[in-house]
């Protein structure tokens, strides 16, 4: 079995993914509330 250093591994890759799909998820949670209170307004 090989050696594991714990903290040794390259995590940079994972970390770029996670920060650009919070990135998607906050601009869509916006795109959703922005879309809500557009209808709120002009649908009525």
């Amino acid at each position: 079995m090989a050696n594991h250093q714990h903290g040794s591994m390259d995590t940079t890759v994972q970390q770029n993914t996670y920060n650009g799909f919070m990135t998607f998820l906050s601009r869509c949670a916006v795109a959703m509330i922005l879309l809500a209170l557009f209808l709120a307004v002009f649908a009525t």
